[in-house]
């Protein structure tokens, strides 16, 4: 499904790019991965909204493969704590580069605070320190470490999601591909937020949006530069899950992509293998939008009216 606007860019879109270019800052692959993530942390209050209250929130550290990953733990407000909730692990988007629990704070306040469901950011190992498949391996040990745990976290394992953003929903669809081949966890529902489904970057919506909308095909090589080993990693579905030989057997999934974005194509391909396969989707491209809105709350309405609806599937498929 795309919603109104697909034929022309929104002016609040507009507004943020004009913005961007007003600023004079540079873009992501003109600088070092450690000033991409200063400048990322830096600009990113500016679109966000005001942080919704809720009951609670705790930073933790998981076991991974390579040693503490960090965690934070929110709850939503009025729920007492021996209450056991649904939970979504999120892991944020920026390319396996940037981002970090800082940086995607606001939005998982939004999704516990609408969807009354506990919700756990992951801090995964970040490239190119850490090279593919490090932020996999994290990803995946964080996701089983919060089901072993559920108990002294609060959280019904029976009712569980995965989700992110951009990389971070790449992310959330290798954890759903990895909980299926190995039969656990049960995940009842992946939220894919424009996500990388194939890292080949060779898609008609790179060639139309390659620059100017935020993301761009530059920025994308720069990511997976960093992130890879070598180029040929690429073809690897931990890497491009759109790859992985078989989409039979996974959750449900809610799909979001922008229409303005270079990575839209990719997302609604993995839609329509899930749907070939049989899974049940939910698609939605917000046709005037580009890369990254949803968080963009505090300059873009539609970002907010994107956390309703993701709130809103989450409780409807965990309740």
């Amino acid at each position: 499904m795309t919603l109104p606007g697909a034929a022309a860019l929104d002016p609040q879109a507009r507004a943020v790019l004009d913005l961007v270019v007003k600023s004079g800052r540079p873009a992501y692959h003109q600088l070092s991965p450690k000033d991409a993530r200063q400048l990322f942390r830096e600009t990113r209050p500016a679109s966000t909204p005001t942080p919704p209250e809720i009951g609670s929130v705790q930073d933790l550290t998981a076991d991974g493969p390579l040693g503490p990953i960090p965690l934070r733990v929110y709850r939503p407000a009025r729920v007492p704590a021996s209450t056991p909730l649904a939970a979504l692990v999120y892991f944020h988007g920026g390319g396996w580069v940037i981002g970090d629990l800082e940086t995607h704070d606001v939005l998982c306040r939004q999704l516990t605070a609408e969807s009354g469901v506990s919700v756990v950011s992951v801090d995964y190992r970040l490239a190119p320190e850490h090279k593919f498949p490090a932020a996999v391996d994290d990803a995946w040990a964080a996701t089983r470490w919060t089901v072993a745990h559920a108990g002294e976290l609060g959280i019904d394992a029976g009712r569980l999601a995965v989700g992110g953003d951009s990389a971070g929903g790449n992310l959330a669809a290798v954890v759903a591909l990895l909980a299926r081949d190995q039969r656990a966890p049960v995940i009842g529902l992946q939220i894919l937020l424009y996500p990388v489904t194939d890292l080949a970057a060779e898609t008609r919506s790179y060639r139309d949006f390659a620059e100017g909308y935020l993301l761009t095909l530059d920025g994308m090589r720069w990511f997976g530069a960093h992130y890879l080993n070598t180029r040929d990693e690429a073809a690897d579905w931990r890497a491009s899950p759109l790859r992985a030989r078989s989409l039979a057997g996974l959750p449900p999934a809610l799909i979001v992509t922008a229409g303005f974005d270079p990575l839209r194509d990719e997302g609604e391909a993995f839609a329509a293998r899930l749907r070939d396969a049989g899974g049940r989707v939910d698609y939605v491209c917000y046709g005037g939008m580009i890369h990254g809105f949803v968080p963009m709350g505090r300059l873009i309405d539609t970002g907010n009216r994107a956390v309703s609806h993701i709130a809103a599937s989450l409780h409807q498929a965990l309740r």
